[in-house]
């Protein structure tokens, strides 16, 4: 993933320069959703698999977001970046992977993803052995055991799983996806603004 993410970050540098050259000559509005179309959507696109990667790697990632945002709002690159991102509603790089993995567990367990997503995952409460423990009256998945801890934590059903486990209660049982994916971005921004 080391090549992928480098081969990322270098393409979206590229765009970002190529979009200063007419960062006057375009009003604000249109600056924005071109970098978001031009930009960002990089960063968006198959970001589910870089679950379980390095600090190191996110945070190559995130500075394209950084850069990105301050090309928008016209800051120098000494100036914090911590508010302008909170302005936007934008989510940090791993948060938006999380975010999006949160989602297709929620489209799984409620019917609404293909049938092989939801197949990798199992409600504790479903599990005849666990019928008599506290946990199967909780909404929390079964978190299987991976033979690798590098490549297995990483594959759907255990980085799904884990996530959906350390989700609030209320966000779990949501009735709508519309309603899900709101309280879901409301904590992850929470949970970032608590971090910074």
């Amino acid at each position: 993933m080391r090549y992928h993410i480098q081969k990322t970050v270098a393409n979206c540098f590229a765009v970002l320069r190529q979009l200063r050259s007419i960062r006057r000559s375009v009003p604000t509005s249109v600056y924005y959703t071109l970098v978001v179309a031009l930009v960002l959507s990089r960063l968006d696109y198959g970001n589910t698999v870089l679950v379980g990667l390095p600090a190191y790697l996110y945070n190559r990632l995130q500075s394209v977001l950084n850069a990105a945002a301050r090309s928008i709002t016209s800051l120098r690159r000494s100036d914090h970046i911590i508010d302008t991102l909170a302005s936007f509603h934008r989510l940090k790089v791993l948060e938006r992977s999380q975010f999006k993995i949160a989602t297709i567990v929620y489209r799984s367990l409620n019917g609404m993803a293909p049938r092989y997503l939801a197949a990798d995952l199992r409600r504790l409460s479903d599990m005849p052995s666990r019928r008599r423990l506290r946990s199967s009256f909780t909404d929390q998945l079964d978190v299987r055991q991976s033979q690798c801890s590098t490549v297995g934590d990483q594959a759907f059903a255990v980085a799904g799983a884990r996530l959906w486990n350390s989700l609030p209660h209320d966000i779990v049982v949501s009735d709508t996806l519309s309603h899900f994916r709101y309280g879901l971005k409301t904590f992850l921004l929470r949970a970032t603004a608590y971090m910074l």
